[in-house]
């Protein structure tokens, strides 16, 4: 929506726009300051400036984009890096008006400001009241329940819920934030059953449809490293099959120390031992390139640090390579369809040089490896809660832009 001396245009029709342009051409005439057909522009004067904001104004656009209120759901590591990713972006088409932390303000406050991985919040943190934050001179209400249909939703005027308790991840869960007067649910975390669309920022996130679409899912950290790497792969050589292992940072899912769990691996002291363990990452990343369906599995080592993980991907593919070829393809990505996505490096990196990485993942090229000439090797690294919490500010972002709420 453009403004012009503080009066709102929107869906001003072509002719609209070639009236003001001819008013444009008739004022300069009768003024003297030049023939309709002139070769020669003079600068600009005050005249020019008007004509030019009122023409703009009247030129049709696909529309304006909406800034939608959002809610997040679970105040943990993800819901609390999306806040700082939030804060820090310039522009944006989201207001986050509401967070659902059943520890209360105080704790909430206190967490969001001081981070052990992150560090000081440079943004301002304050406590209101007993129901209220303000984050950057935002005001947010603070609501404390386990019931998503007992949240208050739709008196806040909630569009968006970013559901960020690994809980509510299909539709019949997540949907219960519809129920409560909610009009959309974004999970962080793999989706389950066919109702909740799959998408990865770079990878399929145009396929998003605003009106199919009432529940998504980001997907898994995992997934966000290893899909846009996988789909160059797929893209410039055909994979045939391949496996996965990511190592991976302990997570809140695990045990401090020896205590039960569902999972007896995970049960066992995070920050002592190397953990086997399941991960579904691999066979989803075929949810975002269907091409590889059935083509790829993996599993994950959890391992003692607190985060950054890394993803070790050998395939089999079709055409016959080399190093320097598997190389060169990421590299054209991430200066040209994955930019911003997919990161490039040469360097000797370890874990502590991932902190705070913006993308989803950061080829290690030095790692790369390709046996015979059909058997590649990829190795990516990715923070698994900054890199992954921007891709869920930035699939809110898309939902934002298309509409439908």
């Amino acid at each position: 929506m453009a403004f012009v001396s503080g009066v709102s245009v929107s869906g001003v029709s072509a002719t609209k726009s070639q009236q003001v342009c001819n008013a444009r051409s008739s004022f300069a005439q009768f003024s003297g300051m030049r023939p309709v057909n002139s070769l020669f522009k003079p600068a600009a004067d005050a005249n020019d400036a008007f004509f030019s904001q009122l023409e703009a104004a009247a030129t049709p656009s696909s529309g304006p984009t909406m800034t939608i209120k959002v809610a997040i759901n679970g105040f943990g590591r993800i819901g609390r890096n999306v806040i700082r990713c939030w804060a820090g972006r310039k522009e944006t088409n989201l207001e986050i008006v509401a967070v659902n932390d059943t520890s209360g303000v105080k704790t909430a406050a206190h967490l969001l400001k001081y981070d052990s991985i992150l560090g000081t919040f440079d943004e301002d943190v304050e406590i209101v009241d007993d129901s209220t934050l303000k984050v950057a001179g935002k005001t947010i209400t603070v609501v404390s329940n386990r019931n998503p249909l007992e949240l208050p939703w739709g008196e806040l005027g909630i569009d968006l819920v970013i559901e960020g308790t690994g809980v509510f991840v299909d539709g019949p869960g997540a949907g219960k934030h519809i129920e409560a007067g909610a009009k959309k649910v974004l999970i962080t975390a793999p989706g389950k059953g066919d109702d909740v669309g799959t998408f990865v920022v770079g990878v399929n996130d145009e396929d998003y449809d605003e009106k199919k679409y009432k529940v998504v899912s980001n997907a898994s950290c995992t997934t966000n490293c290893m899909a846009p790497f996988v789909k160059v792969l797929e893209e410039e050589f055909n994979i045939i099959k391949g496996t996965m292992t990511t190592t991976h940072s302990y997570t809140g899912d695990q045990r401090l120390l020896d205590a039960g769990h569902r999972d007896l691996r995970r049960a066992r002291a995070a920050a002592l031992n190397i953990v086997p363990t399941t991960t579904g990452a691999a066979k989803a990343v075929a949810l975002v390139v269907p091409s590889v369906k059935g083509k790829l599995n993996g599993i994950a080592l959890r391992v003692p640090t607190p985060n950054v993980s890394i993803c070790d991907v050998v395939c089999q593919v079709e055409k016959k390579t080399f190093k320097e070829e598997v190389n060169g393809a990421f590299k054209k990505a991430s200066e040209g369809k994955l930019k911003g996505i997919l990161k490039y490096s040469e360097e000797p990196l370890v874990s502590a040089d991932i902190k705070g990485t913006d993308e989803s993942t950061v080829i290690d090229a030095s790692l790369t490896m390709v046996v015979g000439d059909d058997l590649v090797k990829v190795v990516a690294w990715y923070d698994n809660e900054w890199g992954y919490s921007q891709r869920v500010v930035d699939l809110a972002e898309i939902m934002a832009k298309k509409g439908g709420f």
